[in-house]
Formats: C-alpha cells, structure tokens, sequence
C-alpha cells in the first residue's frame, strides 16, 4: 500500500508533458505568415498613398499659394482639373479613345521589340562574331536621342503608325538585348561542363541550359522594355500625327491651346497607364521566375 502510495505522488509531482498537436502547429506557423503578408501588402498600398497625397498637397499649395489668380492656368489645382476633365465625360472620352490608340500601338512595338531583342541576344550569345557586328550599332541606337532621328523616320517610313511603331521598337529594344545576351553568357561554368559530357548538342545547351538560367535576366529586360514602350508610343504620337490621334497627340494640342486642366489630365492617364504595365510584367516576371528559379524564392533573398 505504501508502495502505491509513494508513485501516486510521484506521478502528481512530475510535470505533464503535452504533445505538440500538429493541427495547432500549422496553424501558429500560418498566423506569422498571414500577418507578414498583410503588413507587405499594406507597406505596398500606403506609401504610394502617402506620397500621392504628398503630391496632391504640394500641388494644391502651389496652385493656390505661389502662383497669382492671373498666373494659375499654367498649374490649376487638382479639384479643377478632377472637375472639368477628369470627371467630365465630354473631356475624358477623347482621351480614352486616344489612349486606345497609343495602347495598340505600345502593343505591337513591344512584340516586335521583344522578338527584335532576345533574336538578336541569342545570335549574339552563340557567335562571337555576331556581337563584335551587331553590338556597337545596337549601342550608337541607344545613345543617340530618338528625337534627332525621328525627323529620318519620318521621311522614310511616313508619318503612320508604321513610323510610331518603329520608334517603340527602337526604345525598347536595346535593354531586352542585353539582358538577353548578358543572361546567356553568365550561365554557370560547371552547367556546361556537365552538358559537354553528356555530348549535348548546341541546341539542347541552348534550350535546356542557356535559356532557362537566362530566364530571370531575360524578363528583367522585357519589363524594363514594357515602360520604354509606352514613353516611345507617346513620343511617336506627338510627332507622327497622320491617322487616328493618339495620347501624345492630344497632349501636343492641348499644349497648344493652353488647356490646361485637359492637359495635365492627360498626362495623368498616360502615366497611370505606363505605371500599370510596367506593374504588370513585373508580377509576371515574379510569377513565371519564382515557381523555379532561386532568384525569385523567398528563402533565397
């Protein structure tokens, strides 16, 4: 009986061990992820608020404070601007159909620009003396002002949309083919060596080595290309008016005109709408790179 007694206690005295449920286990590892994405999620949506107000306040400031009643259609206030053509459906469709325009034409400047760049960094890749040939001249399009050759695009291809397109494609080009060609050649050293023993053909180190780790860098080049193209879309349209008016266009005749409200209200559009694609082949990048390449993994960065 004493004995009974005596591991009665013991058992009282001896702390209770409780096993980790595996159900509560993923859920207390489920909490930190969710709050960690809200917080990111709300640090993506707030600062951009918050600078946008800042903006919006220091343009009210100026408007009202800095420039006399005289002087202020050369910056009208924001509410003047919301009003009258923002809000108002005789201004803002103009613009709309206008920036239609420009779309489609950013559009099939960035295809050809995007089979123009990585066509080329490609051949560049594979033939040293592609690259000695077509670098330099790909560097001088780079360097020279779109505006000191437009007047020659102009002159041999019209003023159309022909010539409109071909501007997008000489802006954006030129990142998509170095990034291209500078992803090709910093594939890892032992990834060759391991092809070269398996007898692979050029081929199949392109397509199953080369192109796969220049993915990352390829897409960084396209998205960067993705914002060039609508700046080059406006700049055509401003100078190559011939056919249906685009965003640029309306903007050069705003200026003209003095309209100031239309005028800065166009550029809010086209810079709303440069901002979305250019935000929208950044998510692609992150969505095709991050299911498989370590460069867009979070336990990587």
């Amino acid at each position: 009986m004493t004995e009974v007694l005596a591991v009665q206690r013991e058992n009282a005295t001896r702390p209770t061990v409780v096993r980790p449920n595996s159900a509560t286990t993923s859920q207390a590892e489920v909490q930190p992820r969710r709050s960690s994405r809200m917080r990111a999620l709300g640090a993506l949506v707030l600062y951009p608020l918050l600078s946008l107000a800042g903006a919006v306040a220091a343009w009210s400031i100026v408007s009202y404070l800095v420039l006399s009643p005289e002087r202020r259609f050369l910056l009208p206030p924001p509410s003047q601007v919301l009003t009258k053509s923002l809000l108002d459906w005789k201004h803002l469709s103009p613009m709309l159909e206008a920036l239609a325009v420009t779309a489609q034409v950013a559009l099939v400047g960035f295809v050809v620009a995007v089979a123009v760049g990585v066509g080329t960094g490609v051949l560049m890749s594979q033939a040293k003396w592609i690259e000695r040939i077509v670098y330099p001249y790909a560097v001088v399009l780079q360097v020279i002002p779109i505006l000191a050759i437009v007047p020659l695009i102009g002159l041999w291809f019209g003023y159309g949309m022909t010539a409109r397109t071909l501007v997008c494609v000489l802006i954006a080009a030129f990142p998509i083919i170095t990034n291209t060609h500078f992803g090709l050649q910093s594939v890892d050293r032992g990834l060759h060596e391991l092809f070269t023993l398996g007898r692979a053909s050029r081929w199949d180190r392109l397509v199953k080595l080369e192109l796969r780790a220049a993915m990352p860098a390829i897409l960084t080049g396209i998205r960067t290309a993705s914002g060039l193209v609508v700046v080059g879309a406006i700049i055509g349209d401003m100078f190559f008016a011939k056919g249906q008016p685009g965003i640029g266009t309306l903007l050069d005749v705003y200026r003209s005109r003095l309209q100031s409200e239309d005028l800065i209200a166009a550029i809010v559009i086209a810079s709303v709408f440069g901002v979305l694609v250019f935000s929208a082949f950044g998510f692609l990048s992150r969505v095709l790179v991050g299911k498989w390449h370590t460069s867009g993994r979070k336990d990587f960065k």
